[in-house]
């Protein structure tokens, strides 16, 4: 089959097909007289197996493992068990950084909310704790003393 037909039968686009080629994930194809790829459904089914496995989250350096253990005559069902394993622990680590950025999101929301609202040089609002987040990387209100903008009292 033609590089469009294994692209409609895998879901991939054809250029996805050819990069996985170019990295060896799958093997370089025959080629009919005018130079066309021509494919087989072995190469499909690999190629599926390829996008279930990207879909999942395991990386194109452990699928090219598993592939080539195959090839081998191996059974690689331990590096997919040893794939599937670090795809969760990376899942876990990012909710992990997810859970704290919602925590440090709602209390910047929480002591922002009360800070003024007209603050155009952003010095005493909810921008400097978003600012001063940035460089510090935590929520710390460090308000400044009336002698330092003398031209605003604070009250």
């Amino acid at each position: 089959m033609l590089i469009n037909e294994l692209s409609r039968q895998t879901g991939l686009p054809a250029k996805t097909i050819r990069y996985y080629e170019s990295i060896g994930l799958i093997p370089p194809p025959l080629r009919a007289q005018n130079n066309y790829r021509l494919y087989s459904a072995a190469e499909a089914d690999r190629l599926r197996f390829i996008a279930s496995a990207r879909r999942l989250g395991i990386r194109l350096a452990d699928i090219g493992d598993i592939v080539a253990a195959r090839d081998q005559g191996l059974a690689p069902c331990e590096r997919v068990l040893a794939a599937l394993d670090q795809c969760r622990l990376e899942i876990d680590h990012r909710l992990a950084d997810m859970l704290t950025l919602r925590e440090t999101l709602l209390q910047l929301r929480r002591e922002g909310a009360g800070l003024p609202l007209n603050d155009v040089e952003g010095r005493e609002c909810v921008c400097y704790l978003v600012k001063a987040y940035g460089q510090t990387g935590e929520v710390v209100i460090q308000r400044a003393s009336p002698a330092q903008y003398p031209s605003r009292r604070m009250r």
